[in-house]
């Protein structure tokens, strides 16, 4: 690894408490960088004093001609503002070029929300699906248990799929129907457990051990809650995928992923009279600014429901 990077990675471990997956991301922005400026053949060490504010717009307009999402752009601008700004305080290089360089607009978003009935119907659809399946192991009886937990422990507590794949069994406490989400930049929260969720939850975690066995492997599965077909963890692009399958089982819009599980979570809290700074805490947010959007969606539905019924609207 070029040193640079491999000191920028010791920072946000030692110092930011950045999680795997933020290093991870922003490993990949600066890759596309050198690639970007260098080519794809270069080697570390690379020249980073040599990237100017003709390079780092380079970068900006290369991602803008792809159509990229606004966030997904302004993400990729922020980490290397963010490495060179490092390197420009170890003295490494002089200036950022990417100091100033405007994030792009980002459009008006409201989140996708499913409506109670929806979530109620994307819950029950594991066992309705596994029952149109012949189940031909004990795994396959596994799954519809498993991913129902997933899906109602998603939605019950409105964590992020990347905390719930890193969850341990020893980060949830079933008699008191609480769990103890770690999430970005390691921060902990407790999170209630719905009784549908400590239920399902229940049943994944007793069944577990006897596929565990089943399956070949030694000992007790003291850390993986949810087992894939080789034992081991999910990855969230599983549960991604696996998301999706039911979605198209349930005939939803095709565009609803595991996230809008979190977002139906907040959005129904807040429909329901919770109020934001509780729907916050819940969430992890750090700045009540990033919740305030599902009081947007709430008011759009409000809007829907005026405009359906005001005989004036």
């Amino acid at each position: 690894m070029d040193p640079c990077v491999e000191h920028f990675v010791q920072y946000l471990q030692g110092e930011k408490n950045a999680s795997e997956h933020t290093i991870s991301n922003y490993l990949m922005d600066i890759r596309q960088f050198v690639g970007l400026i260098w080519g794809d053949e270069a080697k570390p060490p690379y020249r980073w004093k040599e990237a100017d504010r003709f390079a780092a717009r380079k970068f900006l307009v290369f991602f803008q001609k792809l159509d990229m999402a606004p966030t997904t752009t302004g993400r990729k601008l922020s980490a290397l503002r963010s490495f060179y700004k490092f390197l420009v305080r170890e003295e490494y290089v002089a200036l950022n070029p990417f100091s100033g360089l405007p994030l792009p607009k980002k459009g008006s978003y409201l989140p996708a929300v499913l409506s109670v009935g929806e979530v109620d119907q994307l819950l029950a659809a594991p066992h309705a699906f596994a029952r149109e399946k012949p189940k031909k192991s004990l795994f396959d009886e596994y799954v519809p248990v498993r991913d129902t937990a997933i899906l109602e422990v998603l939605y019950s507590t409105g964590m992020r799929v990347g905390e719930l794949v890193g969850m341990k069994e020893s980060q949830i406490d079933i008699l008191s129907g609480i769990v103890n989400v770690l999430g970005k930049g390691k921060k902990e929260r407790l999170c209630p457990l719905g009784r549908p969720a400590e239920i399902a939850l229940q049943n994944a975690l007793s069944m577990r051990s006897e596929v565990w066995n089943a399956l070949g492997q030694k000992g007790a599965p003291r850390t993986v809650v949810f087992l894939n077909k080789n034992g081991g963890p999910l990855t969230a692009r599983s549960i991604e995928r696996m998301v999706k399958k039911y979605v198209a089982y349930c005939g939803l819009k095709p565009s609803i992923s595991p996230h809008a599980l979190r977002h139906s979570f907040a959005t129904h809290l807040l429909d329901n009279g919770a109020d934001l700074r509780s729907v916050q805490e819940l969430l992890g947010h750090a700045s009540l600014s990033t919740t305030q959007i599902y009081t947007h969606v709430s008011i759009e539905k409000l809007k829907r429901v005026y405009e359906e019924a005001h005989p004036r609207a």
